[in-house]
């Protein structure tokens, strides 16, 4: 903690006198600094005066709800937040109680050794700040965190001891457990422990099992790994089970006859809830010519999960299903998710549907919301629907299920879509290509194959349909002056966008940084690119450039999209947003007494928050459980080599994505030769300080897989390529510098400077961006 600066004598500051105590002090509140200057009466009125006058002149910054700092000053030592990734894979912390236009900082590297694990994005850490050559820097005192006295391990036992060893490649708590506490456990379990409070300052820690989750040898220990690691809620109380089941069958009270209205679902070959279903047919208005209808029905949970019961509550905790390639962690249970709630072909099947009306030219003229009762009249995958589209010409063709409805409702779909696709052509959303992998188990629980997901028209078709129903949500919402949920996404920052521009420039590719940011502006770019050696890198630095999508309260958009206003509808079975949002309907239509509450809309904030921790809580469950099946799937393959491309520049090392399976892993700066490496980030490249040599973002190389780890989902390789050689306009070395932080550079195994900061484990950086499922983040 800071010392407190030395009593002056008493008596009003000037302006400058009251800057450096702040800025000597971190941050104080009035009262505090009233205190300091002995302040009383009319001095304290003059005070507050001055205290406004600095605000209004930019000169002094809000620090939480009562404290002030000097503009753009950060404390010596304070708690923050780590806040964003850039496309470099470096990480930026905020001060907790900061606004929002403080200055973010730089985390560099710990020389110590002693912080612990590495903090990935979303962590809260204490840490020391200082200003660098390029901005604030900071280093962690200490990675905060409630879950730290828990280790999820395996256990390894030997004749002397039973030892826990994380699974999380971040961690070096290895622990020791009693043998009592052994006798019943076996060598490859996974368990859950806690750390012992205990007196030995050295050696390994003590530790005490309080859960067995499973074999490290069972196929669906990754996903068990991920899910206990990212506390994934699993599983229902046996009152929301109970809840669940006594549900009444629905049936046409309060709602219209939707049943001879021929709806379909298109989902995924494996899909076992369908929560959309779609229809389309010509508009016979006269002054609507080659104008299309277009229903989209959503299955109706809040007719099943209502406000304030046990179902409720633990959806909301949930917040969204997970997806795992071997299974899923529903947000609903099985008989709502799989059952009624789920829009199976020839049943009865309550739903909120909008009725939407588009002109030739794809601009909706308008929309209505109705409860119904609906009956799928046919379940399709995408695959399916496309060969019947394609026809025998194309590769495709019908079978017993498309042959009978082309006419009446495969063709119609189509064509109302490719008057759709003209409206969306005209708003121009962002074309960032985000190449997906679709994981195949074997029947023993494995991994089978990885192969790309296919990206069909089908897909789009119903992403279509879909984004204009969430439009109509949001739209109908505000009309109503109803509160909702919104789908927000911000557009870029100027520090990204300069970002951007500065790299761009190294490829020779001009990028006006005072323009401002559009979605057409980013589609040129990647169209002029496209058939480049440049198309994979500025995509990837195009979509890192992007803020991330959240749930608000309040509407800024939605960049991305390009949309004013959109709201998530069309997935209540799945995400506790959409559940929101069409109780709001409910209640501004009039159509039930089970509406958003008073009680809800109060603490629409707070669901908001929640829900958007929920599904970043998934992503990353997700993302760790995939890095586990890539590092067991390519286990076999030690020794092997491979193409793959950069995707991540950073201090410590390259990260690698391979070309045949979509794996990422790290190529540790350390084996890259025998000088040091200086990051360069306005280049995005890894730089010899003597040669100059060139390791950049976005180059193709080969590898050779040298370490795979399944338990902790890390993949090391061995560079094989050669770096690219100096820039010839570069300037001239200069030899014994060290950027900022003071240890970018690892020397070759076996020489340089000792103590410096080790590389972490192989894998996909955190907050690294994949692609998603059709509907489920945008």
């Amino acid at each position: 903690m800071t010392k407190s600066p030395k009593r002056p004598p008493a008596g009003l500051p000037d302006k400058a006198t009251l800057l450096a105590f702040l800025r000597e002090a971190g941050s104080a509140e009035k009262t505090d600094i009233a205190r300091h200057f002995g302040l009383k009466g009319g001095d304290r009125r003059a005070l507050r005066e001055m205290i406004r006058e600095l605000e209004a002149a930019g000169e002094l910054g809000k620090r939480g709800r009562k404290g002030f700092s000097e503009a753009g000053a950060l404390p010596p030592v304070g708690v923050a937040d780590v806040i964003e990734r850039d496309v470099d894979g470096e990480f930026y912390v905020r001060l907790v109680e900061a606004s929002a236009d403080a200055p973010r900082a730089i985390l560099v590297p710990d020389n110590t050794g002693k912080t612990g694990a590495a903090p990935g994005l979303g962590a809260r850490v204490l840490a020391k700040f200082s200003r660098g050559e390029d901005g604030w820097e900071a280093r962690v005192i200490k990675v905060l965190d409630t879950d730290t006295n828990r280790v999820l391990g395996v256990i390894r036992k030997s004749n002397k001891e039973v030892r826990v060893e994380p699974v999380d490649r971040r961690s070096k708590d290895v622990l020791l457990v009693p043998h009592a506490q052994g006798v019943d456990l076996r060598d490859g379990d996974l368990v859950l422990a806690a750390i012992e409070k205990g007196e030995q300052r050295y050696g390994p820690k003590r530790g005490k099992i309080l859960e067995t989750i499973g074999r490290e040898d069972d196929p669906r220990a990754a996903s068990l790994i991920a899910i206990a690691a990212h506390n994934v809620p699993m599983g229902f109380s046996d009152k929301v089970l109970q809840e669940a089941e006594d549900q009444a069958l629905p049936t046409l009270q309060g709602r219209e006859d939707l049943r001879d209205l021929p709806l379909i679902t298109i989902d995924p070959a494996d899909a076992r809830d369908h929560d959309d279903a779609v229809f389309a047919q010509r508009d016979e208005d006269p002054k609507n010519a080659g104008g299309w209808i277009v229903w989209v029905a959503i299955a109706d949970v809040s007719a099943y999960v209502r406000a304030g019961t046990a179902l409720d509550r633990e959806a909301r905790e949930k917040g969204n299903s997970t997806y795992f390639p071997d299974r899923v962690e529903p947000m609903l249970p099985e008989v709502l998710s799989n059952g009624l709630c789920s829009l199976k072909h020839g049943q009865n099947r309550a739903c909120l549907a909008v009725r939407m009306v588009f002109d030739k030219d794809g601009r909706k003229t308008g929309h209505k919301f109705l409860r119904g009762l609906m009956r799928s009249h046919a379940s399709l995958s995408y695959e399916q629907a496309q060969a019947a589209i394609d026809g025998p010409e194309n590769g495709g063709g019908t079978d017993d299920v498309t042959g009978p409805i082309m006419d009446l409702i495969l063709y119609p779909l189509w064509n109302a879509y490719r008057a759709m696709l003209k409206g969306r052509t005209k708003r121009a959303p962002l074309a960032i290509e985000s190449p997906e992998r679709k994981v195949l188990m074997d029947p023993g629980g494995g991994i089978g194959t990885i192969e790309p997901r296919k990206s069909l028209e089908a897909h789009r078709l119903i992403e279509e349909m879909m984004i204009q129903a969430n439009v109509c949500a949001a739209e109908t919402l505000e009309q109503k002056k109803t509160p909702l949920l919104y789908r927000v996404h911000d557009a870029p920052s100027q520090e990204k966008l300069f970002n951007l521009g500065d790299f761009l420039q190294t490829i020779g590719k001009p990028w006006n940084k005072g323009e401002p940011a559009t979605t057409k502006r980013f589609n040129k770019l990647l169209d002029e690119t496209r058939d480049t050696p440049h198309a994979e890198v500025v995509n990837e630095v195009v979509l890192r450039t992007q803020m991330q999508a959240i749930y608000s309260p309040e509407n800024v958009g939605h960049f991305g999209l390009n949309l004013d206003r959109y709201a998530h509808f069309t997935s209540p079975i799945r995400r506790y947003s959409d559940l929101i949002v069409h109780r709001g309907l409910i209640r501004a239509l009039g159509l039930g007494k089970d509406g958003l509450t008073d009680r809800e809309i109060a603490e629409l904030p707070a669901i908001a928050e929640q829900v958007t921790l929920t599904e970043r809580r998934s992503m990353a469950a997700e993302r760790a459980a995939m890095d586990r099946y890539m590092a067991s799937f390519l286990s076999e393959r030690v020794g092997a080599t491979f193409t793959g491309r950069i995707t991540g520049v950073t201090r410590f090392g390259l990260f690698i994505r391979l070309d045949e399976t979509g794996a990422d892993g790290l190529v540790p700066v350390s084996t890259l030769g025998g000088e040091y490496f200086h990051h360069d980030d306005r280049i995005h490249a890894l730089v010899g300080e003597r040669s100059g040599q060139r390791w950049t973002l976005g180059r193709t190389v080969e590898v050779k897989l040298v370490e795979a780890t399944p338990i902790t989902g890390g993949l090391v390789f061995e560079m094989l390529s050669d770096p690219a050689p100096r820039d010839p306009n570069a300037p001239a070395p200069r030899l014994g510098v060290r950027s900022r932080g003071g240890g970018d550079g690892f020397p070759k195994r076996g020489g340089g400077r000792p103590g410096g900061p080790k590389p972490p484990k192989g894998g996909r950086p955190s907050g690294g961006l994949k692609g998603v499922r059709k509907g489920k983040r945008r």
